[in-house]
């Protein structure tokens, strides 16, 4: 799989679109070459939370993501629920790291039991077998035993669940600074520098 500066982003449809925002324009500032997929149920979630209609061809897609996030840097490529010949749905051409940010539990579970009925689930599925690096950000309260089985079987694996879930410890002032906090914590995991969000013992100045 291909290493260098490449990482799969794919947005399912729980609440928290702006944590998904943060994260693409964090890691296009990185200058990260980024494979974005969004499911239907997110395009709702982004017209309902943050007045964003996500056209539906690519091309077009790609420049509404690029306006929404103000940034110009890094690659930017997106792709259908059906694109089976893209680079994210086979072994040999995948990015080694994913995120699912936000990853609804219904997404949560095909990823577990290895659905891979559209091009998020597969994309998933291919990082799990080529032993990549996969991050689930679920944003959902309360768990179900259901969803915490699934967890635990995909974290047995190898994958990190890290629920959205922001630390108050320094003092956030805005919702932003809670998204940033979260944010922060994924780019770290990616080993991707940031400065978005301050490690514990460095809040302070």
């Amino acid at each position: 799989m291909i290493n260098d500066n490449q990482v799969t982003l794919a947005i399912s449809g729980a609440s928290g679109a702006q944590y998904a925002l943060t994260l693409l324009q964090q890691l296009l500032a990185a200058k990260q070459n980024v494979h974005l997929m969004i499911s239907d149920a997110a395009k709702v979630v982004f017209s309902t939370e943050v007045g964003i209609s996500v056209p539906s061809k690519p091309e077009a897609a790609v420049e509404c993501f690029r306006a929404a996030v103000s940034e110009s840097k890094g690659h930017l490529a997106i792709y259908s629920k059906k694109d089976w010949f893209s680079p994210v749905a086979s072994g040999s051409s995948a990015p080694s790291k994913m995120v699912v940010c936000p990853c609804s539990t219904g997404t949560l579970s095909a990823i577990a039991t290895g659905a891979s009925d559209n091009l998020i689930e597969r994309a998933a599925d291919v990082i799990i077998k080529e032993r990549g690096q996969l991050i689930l950000v679920p944003r959902e309260m309360p768990f179900s035993s259901i969803h915490l089985e699934n967890m635990l079987k995909l974290s047995n694996i190898g994958v990190t669940i890290m629920p959205a879930n922001p630390g108050f410890y320094h003092q956030p002032e805005t919702i932003q600074d809670m998204v940033n906090f979260v944010v922060g914590r994924i780019l770290d995991h990616l080993e991707i520098p940031q400065s978005i969000s301050k490690s514990w013992g460095y809040q302070t100045d």
